[in-house]
């Protein structure tokens, strides 16, 4: 069963093709978003182009996607006319084989039930970090979409309602504070230097670097504490390449496991193992369940 898998980022966009063991001709393309929706499209239409003989499309992407008909639910600005896009369908025209296209969140979550972190657990919590938070439920094996394909935005939740103030809709937010860039932000008040993850975790032994490094993984267990009590999860996935820091995954789970009753501390917290092909094998596995219909 060969597959063309795209994961559609903000930033690259990567590919390859499925031969039913392993992904080959792995391929990664700037994805040019300011350039807009349909643009984007002409660029995911030549990348598949350059992959033959394959049975179905599965496609990773930024956005919300409405599952039912693989249209983009809803993109923000980042790429522009992206909103209403109709991927499944262009695809499917411009191919003639099946097309499933997800949230790539939600594609990640269903690539690390497949073969990573959550392998044997069919209901687990995905969040991942990095300029934002993203977050996927899956509930029986599958995702949770929600009543408008927007269940697991967990960016949105309000930690700090002290800071909520004027137009800023994710000021006080999950996203805003515990997001890599919410680490960095806050570091770079310290020291303007430390402008990324790597060099901030570089200088994790000066005092000052530690302080605002603890204070951030707070932050990400106010959220993650807020979650155990509503959904009483086995496990919580966490993704983004800042979680590959042992301190940041132990702190985690010894602060949460700390804050929540002992009925819950059943979850395990456990890191993504897929890293850059999670999106990927989660759209080949949805283009799978196409081609067996």
């Amino acid at each position: 069963m060969r597959i063309v898998a795209v994961d559609i980022g903000g930033t690259m966009i990567k590919s390859g093709l499925w031969n039913g063991e392993t992904f080959v001709e792995l391929r990664e393309t700037e994805t040019r978003a300011s350039e807009g929706g349909a643009a984007l499209m002409e660029r995911v239409k030549g990348l598949i182009h350059s992959y033959h003989d394959f049975e179905a499309i599965g496609i990773s992407t930024a956005g919300e996607v409405n599952t039912e008909d693989g249209s983009i639910f809803y993109a923000n600005s980042n790429i522009p006319g992206y909103t209403g896009m109709p991927v499944k369908q262009i695809m499917e025209e411009e191919f003639c084989v099946p097309a499933a296209v997800e949230n790539d969140v939600n594609a990640a979550a269903l690539g690390e039930l497949r073969s990573g972190a959550g392998a044997g657990c069919d209901d687990f919590l995905c969040l991942t970090y990095g300029t934002g938070v993203g977050g996927s439920i899956v509930m029986n094996g599958s995702v949770y979409p929600g009543a408008s394909f927007s269940a697991g935005s967990f960016g949105g939740m309000v930690i700090h309602p002290e800071e909520k103030a004027g137009t800023d809709s994710l000021e006080g937010c999950y996203e805003r504070c515990a997001s890599t860039t919410g680490l960095v932000r806050r570091v770079k008040k310290v020291d303007g230097a430390l402008d990324n993850g790597k060099k901030i975790f570089a200088a994790k032994d000066r005092p000052e670097i530690k302080e605002q490094i603890d204070a951030w993984i707070d932050d990400i267990c106010t959220g993650l504490v807020t979650l155990c009590c509503i959904f009483n999860p086995s496990r919580i996935i966490l993704g983004g390449g800042i979680m590959a820091q042992e301190y940041v995954l132990s702190e985690v789970n010894r602060k949460v496991k700390a804050q929540i009753a002992p009925g819950l501390r059943i979850v395990e917290i456990v890191p993504a193992k897929l890293a850059n092909t999670a999106g990927m094998m989660g759209a080949v596995s949805l283009a799978e369940k196409l081609l067996a219909q």
